[in-house]
């Protein structure tokens, strides 16, 4: 068995960009933090867009799974995600989760439902294939952090920093392919290994 999930992996340049946001994010916040919180930074070279978590899977599942999905996302064209703003999970006044993804405008258009639809497709596929349903719609971002103590500190630094006003400039998450990773949990944090991706519209 395997831990898997579908995903979109980034290009190298938005990467280094993402980075850098970690990083002048990291120096804003570190001298309004109190002691006793604990943020988890995601490693850039791990940062990926979750199309879909199936949880363990059969080895064997692997290769008919591809073929399964070269099939849904050809009816598909690739699709271009501007990353424009900083958000948090649930909320900024006690985030447990920051990210950077689409502006809500982005989200009103067509582009968004058409990534809408594609990922509506690739759960058909999955339920067809014996996974669960997921109820919620696809929210297209890219998590840099975790924040795993003091939400409350921390809400309050980001507040105070004004980060979340301002809008970011990052250039385009470009949905062109589509990978089955499998995620292996060590004490470092998660390692992923990509088995096979198909390309969108091929």
């Amino acid at each position: 068995m395997i831990r898997a999930f579908l995903a979109v992996e980034l290009s190298e340049n938005l990467r280094k960009q993402l980075a850098q946001v970690q990083h002048d994010l990291k120096q804003r916040l570190v001298r309004d933090l109190a002691k006793d919180s604990r943020i988890s930074w995601v490693q850039p070279s791990s940062i990926h867009l979750t199309i879909k978590f199936l949880g363990d899977i059969d080895d064997s599942l692997v290769e008919p799974m591809r073929k399964s999905f070269e099939e849904v996302v050809k009816g598909h064209s690739a699709i271009h995600i501007p990353i424009e703003r900083l958000g948090a999970f649930p909320h900024p006044q006690q985030p447990r989760v920051l990210w950077v993804g689409a502006s809500e405008e982005w989200a009103l258009g067509e582009d968004a439902n058409r990534l809408a639809a594609l990922h509506q497709a690739v759960e058909d596929c999955c339920e067809l294939l014996g996974f669960a349903p997921e109820s919620r719609p696809l929210s297209p971002h890219l998590t840099l952090a975790r924040i795993k103590a003091g939400e409350r500190h921390v809400g309050q630094a980001l507040v105070k920093s004004g980060v979340m006003d301002r809008p970011l400039s990052l250039g385009a998450l470009a949905v062109e392919s589509m990978a089955l990773m499998k995620s292996e949990l060590k004490p470092s944090g998660p390692v992923y290994t990509k088995l096979w991706d198909t390309r969108i519209g091929s």
